[in-house]
């Protein structure tokens, strides 16, 4: 009798004594999976955001680009006198002496309401060669023995919500 009251003491114990510990620990991990499908899903968002605002910096980026090149040819054109890209056409400045900073006017452009693309093209060949005073005048553009441009330009994204500057020099 003896070892039948021990089997159901053990029977009834077993059941009893565990009082819905297994809730508790499904209850524990199901919180812990809730969490990491949160972190999980801000981390998606913010990485959604980031390559959001890359592909806006990097259509500003190409559309500067774009533009210089095409400034870039009507220089071409002007100093071989082909006319080739016309309508990249821009005003020459030739000025030496005239403070232009590339960065400076780019940071003043990104202050403008509405975003516009904007354009500098600056003859500094006589200026970095010597031919010419610092105050030199406007003059014929294709006469310069050492032709060199200095081309800005300044570009947003098509929703004006990123921009970019790109300035080169330029030996046609």
């Amino acid at each position: 009798m003896n070892r039948n009251h021990r089997r159901q003491v053990l029977r009834m114990r077993g059941p009893a004594a565990q009082r819905g510990a297994a809730l508790y620990v499904a209850l524990m991990i199901l919180i812990l999976l809730a969490l990491l499908g949160i972190a999980g899903m801000q981390v998606a968002s913010l990485q959604e955001r980031m390559a959001a605002n890359y592909l806006a910096v990097n259509q500003a980026f190409q559309t500067a680009e774009r533009d210089v090149r095409l400034r870039e040819c009507y220089i071409e054109g002007v100093v071989n006198r082909d006319g080739a890209c016309v309508d990249g056409e821009a005003t020459i400045e030739q000025i030496c002496d005239d403070g232009f900073d590339a960065t400076n006017w780019a940071a003043e452009m990104s202050t403008d309401v509405p975003q516009v693309n904007r354009v500098s093209i600056r003859a500094i060949g006589p200026c970095i060669s010597g031919n010419s005073s610092l105050d030199m005048g406007a003059g014929p553009e294709n006469e310069d023995p050492n032709p060199v441009y200095q081309v800005t330009v300044y570009a947003t994204n098509e929703a004006a919500t990123a921009n970019a500057a790109v300035d080169t020099i330029f030996r046609p």
